[in-house]
């Protein structure tokens, strides 16, 4: 479904310039479960972005779907993120003022009406698949956090996106937590989502169906 070919990315120039991927190729099959890891500063974050669509690399190609995305107008890009990617981070990023069934539709923001009761449905079907139902009239500071990264990935699939990319999403959350946004990671998959995860817990990536690491910007 997605794959990079010879990616290369550093920041800065000249002589202060740092190398964070060095001629990475990867391959993430549809309806897969990849775990990207690595120490940090090993480029699993910077990868991510990358084959996200959030980053333009220096060198290389991405391609989805058997199209090379890596040089997409504006527009084109704005559409794969809109229609085929969702993405979940450390940080859940949900508005303090919107409940959490309103922060779940920010991304139908535009076509949102309280007569469009499609989008509605689809908005509290996602809430039950994370397993929030009854709390879609929470504010984010009535839910702990692991219920408020459980809202981050309801939002993430409301649009119902070809590919999750998920970066660290249990870093700030206990072990037990993290184990359970885990499990639910696990389930969608199992329901046909393809993921790509970085994580720098090594049990988690061992529940991912394949494993990418990264050491010093290089595959291993």
């Amino acid at each position: 479904m997605l794959k990079t070919e010879s990616i290369s990315h550093s920041y800065g120039e000249g002589s202060a310039a740092v190398t964070v991927l060095d001629n990475v190729s990867i391959d993430i099959p549809e309806g897969g479960f990849t775990s990207i890891v690595g120490r940090s500063g090993s480029g699993k974050s910077t990868l991510l972005s990358v084959i996200s669509s959030l980053l333009k690399p220096e060198q290389g190609q991405v391609y989805f779907k058997e199209k090379e995305i890596t040089n997409l107008p504006g527009s084109e890009i704005d559409r794969l993120r809109k229609e085929e990617f969702s993405i979940i981070f450390q940080s859940h990023h949900l508005l303090p003022y919107l409940t959490a069934h309103e922060n779940v539709l920010l991304p139908f923001l535009d076509r949102l009406a309280p007569a469009n009761k499609e989008l509605l449905e689809r908005g509290r079907e996602c809430l039950e698949r994370v397993g929030l139902a009854g709390k879609e009239d929470r504010l984010p500071g009535q839910l702990s956090g692991g219920e408020q990264q459980r809202v981050a990935i309801a939002r993430a699939l409301v649009k119902s996106p070809s590919i999750l990319f998920a970066d660290e999403p249990c870093g700030s959350l206990d072990k037990s937590t993290g184990n359970e946004i885990i499990e639910i990671l696990h389930k969608l998959n199992k329901e046909g989502l393809t993921i790509a995860m970085v994580t720098h817990d090594r049990v988690h990536a061992s529940m991912a169906k394949d494993t990418i690491e990264l050491e010093d910007g290089k595959t291993i």
